[in-house]
């Protein structure tokens, strides 16, 4: 299922509206669909080298809007979120999750969470809607998943428009531990200058 998914969004990408597509794309994902946005991005500002911009703004636009109605769906819609973590076999995901934040300093550990989720390959959608459960701060989750979601759109659009397959199919092989790396490195550089102001 998930590879002709994924197959889909290929094409998608390749389609006239591609904008809309990926606009809907970008905002199931937040709390559902299994498929990345990154997957039409990439094509999507290699076909249109001059929109880059306006492809990284569709993605991080509708990607928040589709986190804040995760967020929503977490925050009173308890069955329909437990349902979506049965579907893709995150309960113990959750559980784990609820447990680490009631030990310690619950606030900065899930905005570090937060931000790896929308930065990294964490299943940003799980994160959405258990910050509504958890009833986190509605405006920070707001501004956390605009800047890690927008900073992971923006450096896929950009570099896929700059350096073309070449960077896509780096992408595809070595994505993963690249932008987990960044992302732990971003969230260093964030608590050191926390400290030392």
């Amino acid at each position: 299922m998930f590879t002709k998914l994924y197959n889909k969004c290929i094409k998608l990408a390749a389609h006239k509206n591609s904008n809309y597509f990926l606009g809907l794309v970008s905002f199931l994902e937040s709390f559902f669909f299994p498929i990345p946005p990154d997957i039409m991005i990439a094509p999507m500002a290699i076909a249109k080298k001059n929109q880059f911009f306006k492809i990284f703004f569709i993605a991080t636009f509708f990607s928040v809007l589709g986190g804040i109605f995760g967020y929503v769906i977490g925050a009173f819609f308890f069955d329909l979120a437990m349902n979506i973590f049965e579907f893709y076999n995150y309960e113990d995901k959750v559980i784990n999750i609820k447990n680490a934040l009631s030990e310690g300093d619950g606030f900065y550990a899930w905005l570090t969470i937060l931000f790896l989720a929308g930065f990294t390959p964490l299943p940003y959608k799980v994160f959405t809607i258990t910050s509504g459960i958890i009833n986190f701060n509605l405006l920070i989750f707001i501004l956390i998943s605009l800047i890690s979601r927008g900073l992971r759109f923006f450096i896929v659009s950009y570099l896929s428009s700059k350096f073309g397959n070449t960077f896509t199919n780096y992408i595809n092989k070595h994505g993963e531990r690249w932008f987990t790396i960044i992302g732990i490195f971003i969230v260093i550089i964030a608590i050191i200058f926390y400290l030392l102001i």
